[in-house]
């Protein structure tokens, strides 16, 4: 949508007027549902291709009219883009016989612009433009300008300007522009424009104006333009009593709260009315009834949460409204019924939740929508230009819009099951002396596993609605399927998070109070374990049972994972999202990182003193290595979640793009190293790997030599022959393999020696 307040701010301030025709012709098409024509040729093409920067069409027609130039454009250009029948008979002399100095003068036209005046300077009678931007003028007196009734355009933006004489435009007859824009005025006295019967132009923007009258404006029979925007203004009456030919009325930036049945009551002729960014809260169902040519209406911005049913009845030849970013519960479904000449129709930052074709189907002529999900797209299928037309996730043809992302889900699943089912299987062969910390790293396993599960339903879906997922958007988000797979993360994400900080505080308090410390038995653990799923499934399954607080927690994208980088759709939605990301999990976080950094310190504390000093240090690089990629991992997973969560708290807009990396590929991190960093890694587990490929290789010759007398291949082959003779004899040892031995095994440290 085009920016109308720089394009008012660039008329205004130069005063010329508007010589751009636009093109506003309807088009005829007999094209399908979702799909526009080329031009004369006779081709369709799909909505998503219109304006892409591609000429898909071979004759550039389906890159044409792509700005929204609906609306004010038009309607500015109608009413005010005529020619300026001066152009080319001023005179390049100065015609005025006094001109102050710092000023300069061409045909009959004063500039004193940043001259630094205090007042009005005298000038020759006959002067017909009188330009006092930038000085320091302060109060406009009684009769300032009545001896030069011959000026037609006054500029006086940019003083200090805080009161005006009742008198001060006395005997200005022939004056059709006056500017008194960013000065300080905050009242206007009735009759103070009484002799103005020719302006056209009134612009008074940027000032603290507060209180106004009908009879402020008296004597403005002529007035097509006015601008109050930014002002204090809280309530009008019957505005355009004085004002027969108002034509344009912007009222951005002000203060007003309600628009009454009789505010509009005598503006007849108006067709642009600008009421965006004040806090109207209350319309009432006959406001605008009289506005018969209106061809714009914009309301965006406001504090509206429910719109009359019979507000738009009268507007039938309205071509633009805007009503975005109102807390607007409900829209009716006929809500737009008698807007037949619309074009452009703006509703973004509104949650649409009863959205439904029949809305926007009597909009025969509408060709440019905005919503706040590109999803909603596909309930305007006949309209050319639908914005957004993506959420940086999905897109108009595909659930994950970009290709990237597309190869990435399917690779971090395949690594993230394979790996953890891998690690599950290979833990029943590993002999380990701990079998409650190989029950921890299984159950941790089994949680990182449902994130592959989930990012493959993902990429299954992606494929199911590839090229097409726009008409599929909605109703996938709201599905059972989309609940279900978004809880699956969810268990995952938090399971996955309890179980680290269990297995951290485990080796903390055995490492750090050794004497202190007895080994978990078998009932506790297993309580433990339970506990922690417990935990995770009430986390993950309670936005289900409680459908009214916390409505579609899963569905706000189309990934069905709530890291709600923008304002979710409850208050309770929010609140749990934060207490979950900010609370628990960051708590987790910092619990890790602490127990580590505190463990690492009490290992090469003790190090230095029960070891030699080159065994001491090969021990701690390897110690420093095990700590470096458990907190680096943990940190690249959830620092940038942090950082989200706090940017969204603050209100700050995130681009979808960064919100799909993080689900993709920066969350799963976890669960795609931990089986790595957890047993692939450890020792144990490459001394079985070892072990198990020596035996192949002793066993092969004799397979091939004796096959009908070899054994069948048994677990007992899996083990190593022998023994590992070299014994852990430090805390170090625990956290380089922490499934190896049990905490009361150090409780004894042994010195070793080369060979033993």
């Amino acid at each position: 949508m085009l920016n109308m307040q720089a394009y008012v701010a660039w008329i205004l301030m130069y005063g010329v007027t508007a010589g751009t025709s636009f093109n506003v012709s309807e088009e005829k098409t007999n094209c399908p549902l979702g799909y526009f024509p080329c031009g004369n040729l006779s081709m369709c093409l799909p909505q998503l291709m219109h304006c892409n920067g591609v000429d898909d069409c071979g004759n550039e027609a389906d890159e044409e009219n792509c700005g929204d130039n609906n609306g004010w454009p038009h309607l500015f250009d109608k009413y005010f883009g005529m020619p300026n029948i001066d152009i080319g008979t001023k005179s390049d002399k100065c015609l005025l016989v006094a001109v102050p100095e710092l000023c300069q003068c061409r045909d009959l036209e004063l500039d004193c612009d940043g001259a630094q005046f205090h007042h009005v300077p005298a000038v020759s009678v006959n002067v017909t433009m009188m330009s006092l931007q930038r000085n320091r003028l302060r109060i406009l007196n009684g009769d300032i300008f009545y001896k030069y009734q011959s000026l037609q355009k006054l500029y006086l933006q940019h003083n200090r300007i805080r009161a005006v004489s009742p008198n001060a435009f006395r005997g200005l007859y022939n004056l059709t522009r006056l500017y008194l824009s960013y000065n300080k005025i905050s009242i206007l006295m009735p009759g103070v424009f009484q002799d103005l019967h020719k302006l056209e132009w009134l612009i008074l923007e940027n000032n603290s104006i507060h209180q106004i009258s009908p009879m402020t404006f008296s004597g403005l029979r002529s007035l097509v333009l006015l601008v109050l925007l930014n002002n204090a203004l809280t309530k009008l009456d019957d505005i355009c009593l004085e004002m027969p030919r108002l034509n344009w009325l912007d009222m951005e930036g002000n203060q007003i709260e309600s628009v009454g049945n009789v505010t509009f009551w005598s503006c007849n002729m108006m067709t642009v009315l600008v009421l965006q960014k004040n806090r109207i809260s209350r319309i009432h169902e006959q406001a605008f009834s009289f506005l018969k040519k209106l061809g714009e209406l914009d309301l965006s911005s406001n504090r509206l949460v429910a719109i009359p049913p019979n507000l738009f009845v009268h507007l039938g030849d309205l071509l633009q409204l805007n009503i975005s970013c109102n807390p607007i519960v409900d829209l009716q479904v006929d809500h737009f019924d008698n807007l037949h000449k619309l074009k452009s129709l703006s509703i973004e930052g509104i949650e649409i939740g009863n959205i439904q074709r029949r809305m926007f189907e009597p909009l025969k002529q509408l060709t440019h929508i905005y919503f706040k999900k590109f999803q909603y797209c596909g309930y305007a299928p006949h309209v050319r230009s639908c914005k957004p037309n993506t959420d940086g996730i999905s897109s108009f043809e595909d659930l994950l819009a970009n290709i990237v992302l597309r190869v990435f889900v399917w690779v971090v699943s395949a690594t993230t099951c394979f790996g953890n089912i891998f690690v599950i299987c290979m833990r029943s062969y590993i002999r380990s002396e701990n079998k409650l910390h190989a029950m921890c790293i299984i159950s941790l396993c089994c949680a990182d596993g449902l994130m592959g599960v989930y990012l493959f339903m993902i990429g299954a879906y992606d494929l199911k609605f590839r090229g097409e997922y726009n008409r599929h958007a909605q109703a996938w988000m709201d599905s059972v399927q989309c609940q279900v797979i978004g809880s699956l993360a969810m268990l995952s994400t938090e399971v996955s998070v309890l179980l680290l900080t269990y297995l951290t505080l485990e080796k903390y308090i055995c490492i750090v109070y050794p004497f202190r410390y007895l080994t978990p038995g078998c009932r506790r653990t297993v309580s433990i374990l339970l506990s922690i799923w417990f935990i995770g499934f009430i986390i993950a399954f309670l936005p289900l049972v409680f459908k009214g607080l916390f409505r579609n927690f899963y569905g706000t994208n189309g990934v069905c994972f709530p890291l709600h980088s923008e304002q979710p759709e409850t208050t309770g939605a929010q609140v749990y999202s934060i207490v979950i990301f900010l609370g628990l999990n960051l708590v987790a976080f910092l619990i890790i990182v602490l127990s580590y950094g505190s463990m690492f310190y009490n290992i090469q504390r003790t190090g230095t003193q029960t070891t030699k000093y080159s065994n001491h240090i090969k021990k701690e690089v390897t110690i420093a290595k095990r700590f470096f990629s458990i907190v680096i991992t943990d940190s690249l997973c959830w620092i940038p979640i942090f950082v989200l969560k706090i940017l969204s708290l603050l209100q700050v807009e995130i681009p979808g793009t960064i919100s799909s990396w993080v689900v993709i590929f920066i969350l799963p991190i976890n669960s795609a190293l931990n089986p790595i960093l957890y047993t692939l890694t450890t020792r144990p587990f490459k001394e079985t790997i070892l072990q198990v490929w020596a035996n192949y290789r002793q066993r092969r010759p004799l397979m091939s030599n004796h096959t009908a007398h070899q054994p069948s291949f048994t677990l007992q082959e899996m083990w190593p022959l022998q023994e590992n003779s070299q014994t852990l004899t430090s805390p170090g040892d625990y956290l380089a393999n922490p499934s190896k031995i049990s905490c009361t095994s150090q409780l004894l440290p042994v010195e070793r020696t080369n060979g033993v």
